[in-house]
């Protein structure tokens, strides 16, 4: 019976798979067949070319050029950082919005910065090679590490190489980007509105959230010229046009073994809850000192509590005994169809095992890999960067942490440095309860605990290093890093002094994990990849990594239990869900939205939903219709597609992404924002 069950999910799996809008695809392996097959949709290499380099990668998240002159359209959460960094107390920009009626009025981002996909090449078989001379699992993987840091190293002028893992190590990748590092804010509406609903909202719809910024890209203190940008559709997508959506999604979790998921699911997932439970706890006792306190860790709450809610979410779906069942399925199909060839089966079968064993040993070790860190304040962070950056830049670059490589130092300057506000009182109330949360879950006699506290309570430690530092202001950090090992060894700065303190207990755990675990997985998981391409050959699309992706789908409504819900709402919605609630926050309306109710065209789309394969990172992502034009911008999915980090979540179980519709926008820039002269830029006219 057991087999006759594993048969029939296997079946009905790759059956879905067939006829699933599943995938979040590499522009070098485009699913062409797919879309024409399906969709009749042929597109040209230069439709596909001006894609790629219209889509803009943000920190951690996407967004697109939309006119020649280097205007990008994103999430408003995407860039609530870069409005962050121009707010204070006095001038709260994502409380109250802003917009730039004119270019000068565009306000330049501290430490701003995006950047584009340029070009790129498979490198697999030279890091391979490379890879294959070691003699261990370690070996191999210092090999690898020297071989991508001298790919990286060799990088045109101008441009920022990394070398991209994909299929779990089957194949390598150098993608070159083009970084724009002057970035200006022209248009964000209030955050209110942005995120009406708040979290209550957050991962359901039908939904009402104007989740839209615009940002300009300058180049010698001008706007940016960008040929290659995305026309934007007044009239948005209508229900069954089909779409495409470019971005950076950020991680799934698909080609991993049985053992690797298991660990997430009983490990890693509930460890990974705790840590960002504690953190969220710390912002929300400190938000509650006053406003200030409050505007200061809003974002960073926020950000948390999406991140739960999503983890929720996946940890639901691992939980599930039907949906493992089909993890358990396909990785039996390809270890059976191994078996049936000795000569791969030999080969590639003990790889399994090895990543099983490592995943067995991690359980012990996971408790202080979560919580030795300081990552839970900015200002310890910088304090701790620096001390590694004093150790690793004093090595032979191939022999670095990847961070720390000549090719990325840069960019690792450049936010090191950043002039964007800090607040040391936040940073001390983060700080002191992270400590104590690691006393207790890691028992005063950890090495990291002793490093960091000895015999004192977090509040003294934290309370002196935080409030006597002088890293808050960016002249003091460059003068550590200008000074060198030297400098910062003799440094007698608090914050300073407790990175140094950590550091060797970080840097033994890191190795430890680096040799134990990801030297093991990188290495079977490359011969498990190469074992799938034996088998299947290159039918699938590797794992979201954070790096430029295309999934496509149609615009669609769903059915939910006994309801049918719509492929759009409209702005009547938003004014009826407002009221519905006697607008009490979280569902109050910004005073700009209620005073434009009677100009507004009501019946305009706001929000719209559709079968795309996406996933966190995909924020801020275009999508596109046939004719490569802008119809709106994801910023979110439902709940039910919240499982598909481990797996593809077919569209007639109402999994679905979330967007902006272009047409809602426009409406909101003409009638709520008087921005006529941006709605003439995003128009053409």
């Amino acid at each position: 019976m057991k087999k006759l069950i594993a048969l029939l999910l296997l079946v009905s799996l790759q059956l879905a798979t067939v006829l699933a809008d599943d995938g979040m695809w590499t522009f070098d392996n485009p699913p062409l067949k797919q879309w024409k097959d399906k969709y009749n949709f042929e597109p040209s290499k230069e439709w596909m070319d001006k894609l790629r380099l219209a889509s803009v990668k943000f920190p951690g998240a996407s967004g697109v050029f939309v006119s020649p002159n280097g205007l990008i359209a994103t999430n408003h959460h995407v860039a609530s950082g870069f409005i962050e960094r121009l707010s204070s107390k006095e001038r709260d920009l994502l409380k109250n919005g802003y917009y730039a009626k004119t270019q000068a009025d565009e306000l330049k981002v501290p430490d701003g910065n995006v950047q584009i996909l340029e070009s790129y090449d498979n490198v697999t078989e030279r890091v391979h090679n490379a890879a294959n001379s070691g003699a261990t699992d370690a070996d191999k993987a210092a090999k690898r590490s020297a071989e991508i840091a001298a790919i990286e190293k060799d990088c045109p002028t101008g441009l920022r190489c990394e070398v991209v893992s994909l299929y779990s190590g089957g194949e390598y990748w150098n993608y070159r980007f083009k970084r724009y590092n002057d970035v200006r804010l022209v248009m964000a509406p209030e955050e209110q509105i942005a995120f009406f609903g708040g979290d209550y909202d957050n991962f359901v719809y039908p939904r009402h959230n104007l989740d839209v910024t615009f940002v300009r890209v300058y180049e010698n203190n001008k706007p940016a010229s960008t040929p290659n940008y995305l026309k934007w559709s007044a009239t948005g997508a209508p229900e069954g046009e089909f779409v495409v959506v470019s971005g950076y999604p950020g991680s799934t979790a698909r080609l991993l073994t049985v053992a690797q998921l298991k660990y997430q699911r009983d490990v890693g997932n509930p460890l990974q809850e705790l840590v960002w439970k504690t953190r969220r706890k710390a912002l929300e006792d400190y938000s509650k000192r006053g406003a200030e306190q409050l505007r200061q860790s809003n974002q960073g709450m926020r950000s948390l509590a999406n991140s739960l809610k999503r983890l929720e979410g996946q940890q639901n779906g691992l939980l599930n005994p039907r949906n493992f069942s089909r993890k358990e399925a396909e990785e039996k199909d390809l270890r059976d169809k191994l078996a049936a060839k000795p000569e791969l089966n030999s080969q590639y079968a003990p790889a399994w095992e090895a990543i099983a064993k490592a995943n067995a040993e991690l359980p012990a070790k996971a408790n202080q890999l979560a919580f030795s860190s300081l990552a839970s304040s900015r200002l310890a962070t910088i304090a701790q960067q620096i001390v590694t950056y004093s150790i690793e830049t004093a090595k032979p670059d191939a022999q670095r942490y990847a961070e720390y490589r000549d090719a990325r130092l840069d960019a690792f300057r450049s936010a090191l440095l950043s002039p964007a506000p800090v607040y040391p009182e936040m940073d001390e109330a983060a700080l002191t309860h992270w400590f104590k949360e690691a006393r207790k879950t890691l028992g005063v006699n950890d090495p990291f605990i002793k490093a960091a506290l000895g015999d004192a309570e977090p509040a003294e430690v934290v309370g002196r290093a935080l409030r006597e530092t002088k890293l808050a202001d960016p002249a003091a950090r460059k003068a550590l890093l200008d000074g060198g090992a030297a400098a910062v060894a003799a440094s007698t700065d608090p914050l300073v002094t407790l990175a140094r303190r950590v550091e060797p207990v970080i840097r033994e755990l890191r190795a430890w994990n680096e040799k134990n675990i990801l030297a093991v997985e990188t290495a079977n998981g490359t011969k498990i990849a190469q074992a799938r391409f034996a088998v299947y050959g290159k039918n699938m699309p590797p794992d979201a990594n954070g790096h430029l992706r295309l999934c496509y789908g149609v615009v669609k409504g769903y059915d939910e239990d006994t309801t049918l819900v719509p492929y759009k709402t409209t702005w009547f919605g938003l004014y009826d869900r407002a009221l519905s609630f006697n607008e009490k926050h979280p569902f109050d309306l910004p005073a700009s939205i209620k005073a434009a109710r009677d100009k507004i065209d009501l019946s305009t789309p706001f929000n719209f939903v559709y079968t795309a394969d996406t996933i966190g990172g995909n924020s801020g992502s275009p999508v596109v219709n046939r004719k490569g034009e802008v119809v709106g911008l994801n910023f979110d999915s439902n709940n039910q597609k919240l499982s598909n980090r481990y797996w593809y979540i077919e569209e007639n179980e109402g999994s679905r992404a979330v967007g902006v519709h272009s047409a809602g926008i426009i409406e909101a820039l003409r009638k709520v924002y008087d921005a006529d002269g941006l709605v003439k830029e995003l128009l053409g006219q």
